[in-house]
Parts: C-alpha cells; structure tokens; sequence
C-alpha cells in the first residue's frame, strides 16, 4: 500500500453570506415598527442616505446610480454596476400608490398609551408622603430594588448594613412604601403581598387570613378538600375564600409599565373586503421614504485618493442595498400575503373555526420562495382582517384528521375545547379522557395526552383544579 500526497482542484459552489445578503434577511425579518427603528438608525450612521421629503418614486436615485457607475473610468476597481441593485421588481400586480393612510386605516384599539414606570410612579408617593431626608433615601433605596412585579428583592437587613442605618428605620419605611398604589407592592413574598391587599381593602375575615397564610399551595393545587378538612370547615366556605383570593393580585406591579412611551400594535398589512374580494394593503405608510444624497457625485467626481473613494463606494453600496431590501420586503410580504388569503379564504369569511392545517413549506411551494423567507416573511408580523387583528404565524396551524378524513386544524380544536369547558357542569367537571371522548364523538380523534398540552396551552386548569363545591 503507497501512501502519498496529490493536488486535486475542485470548482464547489458556496453561498457567502455578504454584509448585503445580511442587511437584506435582517429587513425581512422585521416588523414595520421595528423596520421603522432601522432606517433611521441607516439614516444616522450612512451620510449617502436622505429622506426623500416630496415622497417621489426612487427613479432620480436610479438615474444618478447608473450615471455614476459609468464614470471615473480611471478607477474600475471601484466601479459598481448599480442597475443590478435596481432592477424593475414591480412587476406583481402592485400598481404604484400615494402613501397617504386611509382615513379609516389605523385602529385606535390597538395603540395602548402607557403612563408612569412603576418606580416613578413610586418616588413620586414617596416624596408626597414622606420629608424626611434620611428616610427618603432610604424609600428610593428600597424602590430601586422593587421588581417589575412589584416584589421587594433586598432585606431589611441589606438594606440597613448598606445605608448604615438602624433595621427599625427601615421596616418604617418600608411600611409607609407597602402602603402605596397599587396595593400589595413593596412585599417579600406572595403571602405578605395578598396579606397587604385584604388589609388595605378592609377585609377582616379570619379564615381568609388563615388560609393566605398556611394554605396557599393547597389552593393553587386544587386540594380544597384539604384545606376545608385542616381547617375543620366546610368545603364551601373554602371555596368562598378561594373566589375571593381570586380578586387579589398576585402581581401588582406588572400594569405599569417600563417606561412613558407610546406602545403601538401596529398591523404590517391590512385586509379590506370590497365585494367579494379582499384588497391587500402594505402598511409602509409610517416608514421614512429614502433617497440616496447626490452630494455623493461631487466627491467621486473631485476626490482621487482611494481610501475615501473607498468609503464612498461603500456607503453607496449600502444605502442602495438598503433601498432595495425594503422594497424586496414589500414585494414579498404581499406575494405571502396572497398567497395566505387564497388558501385560508374559509377562515377571513367565516371565523376560526373555518381555519385550515397549514404549514411554511406547503406556502413556501406555492409562492416559490425557500420555506426560511417565508418563515422570516411571517415572523413578527402582524395582520388586520374582518376577523380581527392576527400574528400571521396564525394562519399556521397543525391540524388532526377525522373520521371523514377531513383535517381540523388545531386553532379550531382549542376554540372548541374551550367552549366544552365554559359548557360543563362546574360541579362535575369533565376530565381529559372525557373531553377526548367528545371530539371522538364529533369525528375529530384526539388522545387525552393532546387534550392536556392543548388545556394547558389555553390556560385552563386541570379537572382538580377547576372543580367547584
């Protein structure tokens, strides 16, 4: 046997993931708020990128791409041929529009103002409440360690040893802070924290008292009967406190929110039915509308060292890129969208429970595009229809095949089990294996393993737990 060594040449085929293919997957993936984010941040950071004010269509920047990629002869390592970057994609059935919004476009239900942060909310009690000097900075101290939940995450002992100051300064003040809105912030512990709110509301009821502070776990695991038998009371009267309990917050501070910004649920496409046919209408009406600068053409025309024509060249290369990623990001969020509205037409005129099985691949087929654009196209994205607002992850769903060979798809699955559930008899509810008989009963074949993962996606609690006396 001879060994040795041999040269061999191979021609192989790679897809290189280039700073532009990058920039484009990035704009894909990102919603219309977020794309929104981005350009301006391109705007800051590339000096060749402009607002186009007037909104006129991009065929200046064309011609002043391809005037520019012909000139300077003198320097072809530079030369790029832009009209690749800028070939006529409108082609799709997408006549070119004015970007002003429909009167009746944006819905309000979506917008959700938010005020104060918790902390702020806080400190502004704090200084309302409290003047001392030495106190307040031990209220903001103990504020600043307040979660979003509204749990103090420190000791009063960590917190004196850190401030040098007495424990009993900072139990006071503590108290004065567990007597803020919303009520039960500022607590150590779930008990402390449902302790402070019946406190606050007034409540006097002993065996509530009783059971928020040794029973709690029984409660959250449907074990009424326990608590009822420990606590040598009726089984209803457990059940009474256990409504009541219900009312409280466990969490009080997660309404308020981060910070004093406006949040928006904005939908990246609307679907308007006109007669029988439904109009598919891409919200970039809030985007910024780019130029790139004709200032560029006076550096390449008068500059000759290399290294600015370089950075020149590359900021050029970039903000056309840009411009046509967006523009690719239009013309394929739309191509989905059709694509979605064809195949799940049952669903937009009847509700879910016309909703088909659909996967990625099965859309990715159809539309022609590799099933990770599609799934980029999606991610994110929101959808308004007659329906309602939807993730466009929605129109995707698993589905189970009945007796008929038909397939349901699991969305209308867990509306229905849903509606099974509000529909028993509270007092003998129904188990897993009983609700799976139901679907059985219909057509649809369920086992009682999927019944549980469904129950537990919905929220719904177990048999146990959702028992009533």
């Amino acid at each position: 046997m001879q060994v040795g060594y041999g040269l061999n040449i191979e021609q192989v085929q790679k897809l290189i993931m280039t700073p532009e293919l990058r920039q484009a997957i990035t704009v894909l993936q990102l919603s219309t708020l977020e794309l929104d984010q981005y350009i301006k941040q391109q705007l800051q950071e590339n000096p060749l990128l402009e607002l186009d004010e007037e909104r006129e269509e991009s065929s200046g920047s064309e011609e002043l791409i391809q005037e520019t990629a012909v000139s300077e002869d003198s320097n072809r390592e530079y030369d790029i041929n832009w009209q690749e970057y800028f070939h006529d994609s409108s082609d799709m059935g997408m006549p070119r529009r004015e970007r002003e919004a429909p009167p009746e476009f944006y819905n309000y239900e979506n917008l959700v103002s938010q005020g104060p942060s918790l902390i702020e909310y806080l400190f502004n009690q704090l200084h309302l409440t409290v003047s001392d000097d030495q106190q307040r900075l031990i209220g903001e101290y103990l504020i600043g360690n307040i979660d979003g939940h509204g749990y103090l995450q420190v000791s009063v002992e960590e917190v004196a040893g850190y401030l040098e100051v007495g424990p009993d300064k900072v139990d006071e003040t503590l108290k004065i802070i567990q007597g803020f809105d919303p009520p039960g912030v500022g607590a150590r512990t779930l008990q402390e924290c449902l302790l402070i709110q019946i406190q606050q509301l007034g409540m006097k009821d002993e065996l509530l008292f009783k059971v928020i502070q040794n029973h709690l776990p029984d409660l959250a695991g449907g074990k009424l009967g326990r608590t009822a038998q420990q606590l040598s009371v009726d089984k209803k009267e457990i059940q009474r406190i256990a409504d009541l309990i219900k009312t409280l917050d466990p969490k009080p501070g997660r309404n308020y929110s981060a910070g004093s910004s406006t949040r928006y649920i904005v939908p990246d496409i609307v679907l308007k039915k006109i007669g029988e046919d439904y109009v598919i209408i891409t919200n970039d009406v809030i985007l910024p509308r780019l130029n790139i600068s004709p200032a560029y053409r006076s550096f390449l025309n008068h500059e000759s060292d290399p290294q600015t024509r370089r950075f020149v060249e590359g900021k050029l290369t970039a903000a056309a890129w840009l411009i046509r990623s967006i523009e690719q990001r239009r013309l394929t969020l739309y191509k989905v969208t059709s694509c979605l509205v064809e195949l799940q037409r049952d669903f937009l005129d009847g509700g879910v429970e016309y909703l088909k099985p659909l996967n990625l691949k099965q859309v990715a087929e159809i539309v022609g595009l590799h099933e990770s654009t599609v799934s980029r196209t999606t991610s994110n994205k929101y959808i308004q229809t007659p329906q309602g607002l939807f993730k466009m992850r929605y129109f995707f769903s698993s589905g189970l095949t009945g007796d008929d060979g038909k397939t349901t798809s699991a969305v209308s699955v867990k509306k229905t089990l849903r509606e099974i559930v509000a529909a028993e008899n509270p007092l003998k509810p129904l188990n897993d294996q009983k609700i799976a008989g139901i679907f059985r009963q219909q057509g649809i074949k369920i086992s009682r393993r999927t019944i549980a993962k469904y129950r537990d996606e919905l929220g719904i609690y177990s048999v146990r737990q959702r028992i009533r006396y």
